[in-house]
């Protein structure tokens, strides 16, 4: 019953972001108006250039969902808004947080794009950014498996596949050589309650130490990865 209940949600979420990649709301025309030109963002092809994690700095307790994706001219628009809940107020910290885009149709997987992010913020104002992606050149990835990508030259996006309510957390990431990282994920609480779906999970990292574009990821605790390594591509 569990294995129906997993393929079932798994379907969900696939077309969900489907549905969200292939959304036709307006993007923003130009920088400006009432956006703030402000916006840094990161980006990272994910899954063999299926995917793209955008990377956007802000509250830990809000952290942004996809309200909109449309293709213009040939390049990316995308819309994030801040997620808050109804009586919770944002966490007054400032971290690196990861939001999963699909590829849109009339977007070649890992093609090189331009990518322009507006971003709704929880306290209600609108920031605006813009990066781009080179083509991606990495290995090809299996459907629902890990994989990650660099950001810049010293923090990647690291995909994990699992319940929507209990992404996994970063406690540490170490380059014990220059070729490889060591992640530590935090362990979960022994009677952590997660759903029982199959989303895409994104984890921003960042590295401590020299290391090379070719590294490679192992992973320890937190139970959120296998055995082996990621190439981080």
């Amino acid at each position: 019953m569990r294995r129906r209940s997993v393929a079932a949600f798994t379907a969900l979420a696939l077309a969900a972001l489907a549905l969200t990649a292939c959304s036709t709301n307006d993007g923003p025309d130009a920088p400006g108006g009432s956006a703030d030109d402000g916006l840094d963002v990161g980006a990272a092809w994910l899954a063999a250039g299926t995917l793209i994690a955008l990377v956007t700095d802000g509250s830990s307790s809000c952290r942004p969902f996809v309200d909109g994706v449309v293709v213009d001219g040939g390049i990316l628009v995308v819309t994030l808004k801040e997620s808050t809940g109804e009586e919770r107020a944002c966490t007054d910290d400032l971290v690196q947080r990861g939001t999963v885009v699909g590829v849109p149709d009339g977007i070649t997987p890992g093609t090189g794009i331009d990518i322009q992010v507006t971003l709704d913020g929880a306290a209600g104002e609108t920031s605006f950014g813009e990066t781009s992606l080179p083509d991606y050149t990495g290995r090809a990835v299996d459907e629902y498996t890990p994989s990650a990508g660099w950001v810049d030259a010293d923090t990647f996006a690291l995909l994990t596949w699992g319940s929507s309510s209990c992404a996994p957390q970063v406690e540490s990431a170490t380059a014990t050589a220059p070729d490889s990282v060591e992640v530590t994920f935090v362990q979960p609480p022994a009677d952590q309650v997660c759903t029982m779906d199959m989303a895409p999970q994104v984890a921003v990292v960042t590295v401590e130490g020299d290391v090379s574009p070719d590294a490679t990821i192992s992973v320890a605790g937190g139970g959120a990865l296998p055995g082996g390594s990621i190439p981080i591509d």
